[in-house]
């Protein structure tokens, strides 16, 4: 299969894939390389909001817009370690800046300027990644496990996790209940 980068995509599953962990997942795609490739499900609130994690971080939370914000199951990687998708990119510690809006921060910085200033106030917090060695997620790809569609900071920032895999696929003007389980090679 010929290079392709994902960075900045979404990436849909289709309903042949049974994996417990990404079946209807929505994962936006962080980074893609031809040493593999790193991304967040972004339609997975676990039973935790941002007050409950950053009680259990010992990070105090003074901006009580985001209390309530729910934090994610972002992949089956590195379960117990965070990950925050935010907007705009800023400069912490350890950022990966996916686009020129969108980073993914895995330090901690990030977290205390949440809870101290409350900016970035557009983000997603996950608990673990998704995470594709070289040559998996092509792999995954050939095997139409996946959908690729390129992702808007919009579905990502402005809709409840319920609605985003909706609006992903809309993009491609079809729906979940539209999708078959079976696939045809040329």
């Amino acid at each position: 299969m010929n290079s392709v980068n994902l960075t900045d995509n979404f990436l849909i599953a289709m309903p042949n894939l049974e994996d417990m962990y990404f079946s209807h997942a929505l994962v936006y795609i962080c980074e893609h390389t031809l040493n593999g490739a790193l991304g967040i499900i972004v339609n997975r609130p676990i039973d935790m909001n941002l007050a409950g994690l950053f009680d259990k971080i010992d990070i105090k939370l003074d901006a009580e817009s985001l209390t309530n914000l729910p934090v994610y199951f972002g992949g089956p990687v590195q379960l117990d370690r965070g990950f925050v998708l935010h907007r705009p990119v800023g400069q912490w510690q350890s950022t990966l800046a996916v686009n020129g809006e969108v980073g993914l921060t895995s330090s901690r910085d990030v977290l205390a300027s949440v809870g101290s200033v409350g900016l970035p106030s557009e983000i997603i917090v996950t608990l673990g990644y998704s995470g594709w060695e070289a040559g998996q997620l092509e792999d995954e790809l050939a095997q139409n496990s996946w959908l690729t569609v390129p992702a808007k900071s919009s579905i990502l920032f402005d809709l409840p996790p319920e609605e985003r895999l909706p609006a992903a696929m809309e993009q491609l003007g079809i729906s979940f209940a539209q999708l078959s389980g079976v696939a045809g090679h040329a």
